[in-house]
């Protein structure tokens, strides 16, 4: 058992300058080094994302009664040709923003 009405001094060295320590919670885990892509190809990925997004917008709409049949609209040039072409363009956009390097 311990002795009571003993207390116990700890001497320090208060002449010692000691750095301060970063706890690791406060501390980024995520450099720019460590990042997998750049800033462009981020960009890239949007840029991709909104053509395609284009795209399916050319494709999609018209005001058809469902008795109703109006072929020039649903076969149109627009929704054939071009809303397909907006869209691989997005793809192609994104598979650059892929494989490009930082």
């Amino acid at each position: 058992m311990a002795k009571k009405g003993r207390k116990t001094v700890v001497v320090t060295n208060t002449g010692a300058k000691l750095k301060p320590t970063v706890s690791k919670s406060k501390a980024n885990p995520f450099t720019r080094e460590d990042m997998l892509y750049g800033k462009q190809n981020y960009i890239y990925m949007i840029a991709a994302f909104g053509l395609i997004l284009i795209g399916m917008a050319l494709m999609a709409g018209g005001k058809q009664l469902p008795t109703e049949w109006n072929e020039n609209e649903i076969y149109s040039f627009r929704r054939t040709v071009l809303a397909p072409v907006v869209i691989l363009i997005g793809l192609g956009v994104g598979f650059l923003a892929i494989f490009k390097n930082k």
